[in-house]
């Protein structure tokens, strides 16, 4: 059975293949036109049909559907904005016209020039004086009724799936709306935003293991980026006083629904302000962004609700794990203590961990899954945030939060470390962490001290997880259905750019 269905498959490929050579021998080649001039696309003729009733318009797009009867037919094409309805009359587009129109495939892509009308159905269409095949289509298309539903292969072969699946290129359109709106808002509140290195010999500014490679005209051996923070903080050293970046980063880490090995960050860093003007302007951005895509600042994913135009919650770390574990760090004084409670929760700990880093574990445990309303979490401790600075009256904790919707983390926030001094010795216990099996620890980074030896203002830094951003106003529910290419494994373990070199 599966057999006879691949040669079925093969002879309607080859058929289309030899429609293609017949219009290649009559001069026809569809792949020498190099231009089509359009004046509108299908949902704008929709929205104004009125002023366009009568008027002609050229359109061009993929050819969805196609119903010949006769002397006149009708079919649907598909461009950017959605689709509309064409009626391709023998005796308006000219008999050989309608001939080859006859013989054009679904998937084809074509050009359509016509007059506005209503059907006595009621439906816009465009009546055809002009219809050419501008791309031949040599692939099938998936059956229109049941779609493109194999998941990996909608991963691997999105262009198809944005064909199929209409829901699917809504997704990145809003994408796209969301990146045009935060780049305003911030450029608004007089934000720079510039770019900063991909390929590094340092690869700090975040807790994760990078990829590595080999640069051959140097001889060097370079990272790529797992964060972006500590170049834009040496532009604050520079005097460039509010900066942001949007740019890809890459961590050597696991795939699961929310984490894809290169995605999208967003940080930025502030002059003269701390933590607190972070969170202000978290809330703002959050909300412009909500109202400027959505229309609404209440945004539902999975069935919740979640209320952007509320004041956002604010916790301590401490007070969180009071509340939802039961346990008050604030109470435990000693590392034997905090073992004891992790013992005595359950909570998996490993010797290397210390008091802080078990607080981190009872709130990741405990407290997470409950942070379903936009929360920051406040006051972080100072073994997880060697980037932070210390709270003055509490110097085991840090000025820093995290930002959590819907048991995610969202963003991560601090008042940022400004003394070279402190800074070095906090590299120090990093790399004592690495030495001890830690591989996400950072490692000193010489130049970047020397940048604050020079002197950064006091200074409030952010990053935020702009796919993860994404899911939540497209109510998306994996990482990979807001990246248009997600990371794949190759197909038979190879790259098929390597099977023609082998060829």
């Amino acid at each position: 059975m599966a057999d006879m269905e691949e040669r079925n498959i093969g002879e309607l490929l080859q058929i289309r293949r030899d429609k293609l050579a017949e219009l290649q021998a009559a001069g026809k080649d569809p792949f020498t036109i190099t231009r089509y001039d359009v004046t509108h696309h299908s949902t704008e003729i929709k929205e104004q049909y009125d002023a366009l009733e009568g008027k002609s318009v050229s359109v061009a797009g993929r050819l969805m559907s196609k119903r010949i009867m006769g002397k006149a037919s009708f079919c649907n094409l598909q461009d950017l904005k959605g689709s509309i309805q064409c009626y391709v009359a023998r005796d308006d587009v000219g008999e050989e016209a309608y001939k080859d129109f006859k013989k054009m495939d679904i998937g084809d892509i074509v050009g359509l020039k016509g007059t506005v009308f209503t059907t006595k159905t009621g439906e816009i269409t465009l009546h055809a004086s002009e219809i050419c095949l501008l791309s031949k289509s040599l692939q099938i298309l998936p059956e229109k009724y049941h779609g493109l539903t194999n998941t990996d292969l909608r991963y691997r072969q999105r262009y198809v799936d944005l064909i199929i699946n209409p829901e699917v290129k809504d997704t990145f359109v809003k994408r796209s709306a969301i990146l045009s709106a935060i780049r305003r808002y911030l450029d608004g509140q007089g934000f720079m935003e510039v770019e900063t290195p991909m390929l590094v010999s340092n690869a700090g500014g975040a807790a994760a293991r990078p990829f590595e490679t080999h640069f051959n005209a140097l001889d060097e051996n370079f990272k790529l980026r797992i964060s972006l923070e500590l170049y834009l903080k040496r532009l604050i050293v520079g005097g460039l006083e509010r900066v942001y970046e949007i740019g890809r980063v890459f961590r050597n880490e696991g795939l699961d629904t929310r984490h894809n090995p290169e995605f999208t960050l967003m940080e930025l860093y502030q002059a003269y302000t701390d933590y607190h003007g972070m969170m202000d302007l978290t809330e703002n951005l959050y909300r412009y962004v909500a109202q400027e895509v959505l229309g609404t600042t209440k945004i539902v994913y999975n069935g919740i609700e979640m209320d952007l135009g509320k004041p956002f919650a604010r916790l301590t770390m401490v007070d969180a794990v009071k509340q939802y574990a039961g346990v008050d760090f604030s109470a435990i004084h000693t590392l034997e203590e905090a073992r004891a409670a992790a013992k005595e929760h359950r909570v998996e700990f490993e010797p290397r961990h210390s008091k802080g880093e078990i607080l981190n574990l009872f709130f990741e445990e405990f407290c997470e899954e409950h942070m379903i309303q936009p929360t920051f979490i406040m006051d972080h401790p100072i073994e997880i945030s060697p980037l932070t600075k210390k709270k003055p009256d509490n110097p085991e904790y840090v000025e820093r939060f995290e930002f959590f919707m819907n048991g995610w983390e969202m963003a991560n926030a601090y008042s940022e470390l400004n003394d070279p001094i402190d800074q070095r010795q906090r590299f120090a216990q990093q790399e004592e962490q690495f030495a001890a099996g830690n591989e996400e620890a950072n490692h000193t980074d010489e130049d970047f001290l020397n940048a604050l030896e020079i002197g950064m203002p006091p200074t409030g830094g952010i990053g935020f997880g702009i796919d993860r951003m994404c899911m939540l106003l497209t109510d998306s529910a994996a990482i990979r259905d807001v990246l248009l290419f997600p990371t794949m494994k190759t197909l038979g373990g190879k790259d098929r750019n390597a099977e023609k070199e082998e060829e």
